[in-house]
């Protein structure tokens, strides 16, 4: 099992759940697919893509539960990424947290992560 995350808007998350699927930000449709990071790669991505954003949550998936749907994919850096080209099922959050910003605006990040 390998735990992947996704960052995404707190009302987009609701409306994910009230339906049992997520069909991806903005971004991820443009793409084509939803953009996951690992745990090492989750802050970078924070960062680059929702700094000084606040009402996110941060979600927890096994990356064992997208099946085939799942790619690791070359992305920044060269660094493997991964891309689920499907809708997510909200079945498949082990869990999620709120992804407040400090004083200093950068995201905090949770102490007890998979």
């Amino acid at each position: 099992m390998t735990v992947i995350y996704k960052i995404i808007d707190r009302d987009e998350w609701d409306a994910a759940r009230g339906c049992g699927r997520y069909a991806g930000s903005r971004d991820d449709r443009r793409d084509g697919f939803i953009h996951f990071s690992t745990e090492d790669q989750m802050r970078e991505t924070a960062a680059r893509h929702f700094a000084g954003q606040s009402n996110l949550v941060l979600l927890a998936i096994d990356d064992a539960d997208l099946g085939a749907a799942l790619k690791w994919e070359a992305s920044r850096g060269g660094a493997l990424f991964p891309h689920l080209h499907a809708a997510l099922p909200v079945s498949a959050v082990m869990r999620s947290w709120p992804l407040p910003l400090d004083e200093a605006g950068n995201h905090e990040f949770p102490d007890d992560l998979p």
